[in-house]
């Protein structure tokens, strides 16, 4: 675990807008957002529909570029590199977790870790195997999405993302599809690895329950970030995650 107050800073959006523009008009999704993220921390952003979350976290996601202002990831300023340039850092640095889960369903769960990490250097099988170990799903890496239950599916998408060994984890609705039970399951694996790893984490949900889980709860409303709050407390022991079952002795 890194110990946060001597960490420096992962993320780091300066003065950050987004402006689209739409026939004649102009729309304004971001304005003028400062947001740090700490190496090792896991942050929670929440907010109404419409009120730039998922904007914010495309940002940090090389997904896309701001109108104005700087973006740095791990000290390097990237707001302003090419599409190709961006896409080498998501690939080296980034792993991705969507609500949809994003698996190809003619791929069994290993082999869907392991296209994942095409993008990052090359395919390692022992560590696509240990991945899907990890989260639970040592039995099943042969067995397709469709074969899979929701909750088993996203844990193959956080075996693909963390095969790759990002410094960021980047978590868009991680539980929006999935019942509490899986969700749960699926926020113990994620606070786990972020305990363990000291990975980055950054989640956008709109359920409080799940941004419990995080350190820091950020709050955006009209595009702009209005109060920041603690989420859980710092957890000493974290979570153990075996074959699928939280054997923690305190639930978060």
């Amino acid at each position: 675990m890194i110990e946060l107050e001597n960490a420096t800073d992962t993320v780091r959006l300066e003065d950050v807008s987004k402006v689209y523009t739409i026939g004649k008009g102009k729309l304004t999704v971001l304005n003028h957002v400062n947001i740090n993220i700490k190496k090792g921390e896991m942050v929670a952003i929440m907010g109404p529909s419409g009120s730039g979350k998922t904007t914010t976290l495309n940002l940090i996601g090389c997904l896309d570029r701001p109108t104005s202002g700087k973006y740095f990831l791990d000290g390097r300023e990237v707001s302003s590199l090419n599409s190709n340039e961006l896409a080498l850092v998501r690939g080296q640095k980034i792993g991705f977790i969507f609500q949809t889960f994003n698996l190809l369903s003619r791929l069994s769960a290993l082999a869907n870790v392991e296209l994942g990490m095409t993008y990052a250097g090359g395919v390692d099988r022992k560590r696509a195997v240990e991945a899907l170990a990890r989260v639970g799903l040592a039995q099943r890496m042969k067995h397709r999405p469709i074969e899979l239950s929701g909750g088993e599916q996203q844990r193959v998408a956080i075996a693909r993302a963390m095969a790759k060994n990002p410094s960021l984890f980047l978590c868009d609705e991680p539980t929006g599809q999935l019942d509490s039970h899986s969700g749960h399951e699926v926020m113990v694996i994620l606070t786990s690895l972020h305990a363990e790893r000291g990975i980055t984490v950054v989640v956008v949900t709109h359920d409080e329950t799940i941004a419990r889980h995080c350190q820091r709860i950020i709050h955006f409303r009209d595009g702009q970030v209005v109060r920041e709050e603690t989420g859980a407390a710092h957890r000493q022991h974290p979570p153990d995650f075996e074959n699928g079952q939280d054997v923690s002795e305190e639930k978060v």
